[in-house]
């Protein structure tokens, strides 16, 4: 599986990215909230669903646990 993060959009704190799975062409993005009082959150959803859609297709970690797939093979 390859993942390429896009470039980095700051808007006022928030980042999004976008994750491109290539191997069945699955596109995902993500956006990065930093939190001045707790840990940095990534939340990650399919790329192209509706807002009604992507409020139940979505995760969130902090965002010290994602790492880059090309790194970690």
């Amino acid at each position: 599986m390859a993942t390429r993060r896009g470039d980095a959009k700051d808007t006022d704190g928030d980042r999004s990215e976008g994750v491109e799975r290539s191997d069945r062409g699955e596109l995902l993005d993500s956006t990065l909230v930093t939190n001045a009082d707790g840990p940095d959150r990534r939340t990650m959803f399919p790329r192209g669903l509706s807002s009604v859609a992507r409020m139940s297709t979505w995760l969130t970690a902090n965002d010290a646990v994602f790492v880059d797939v090309e790194e970690n093979r």
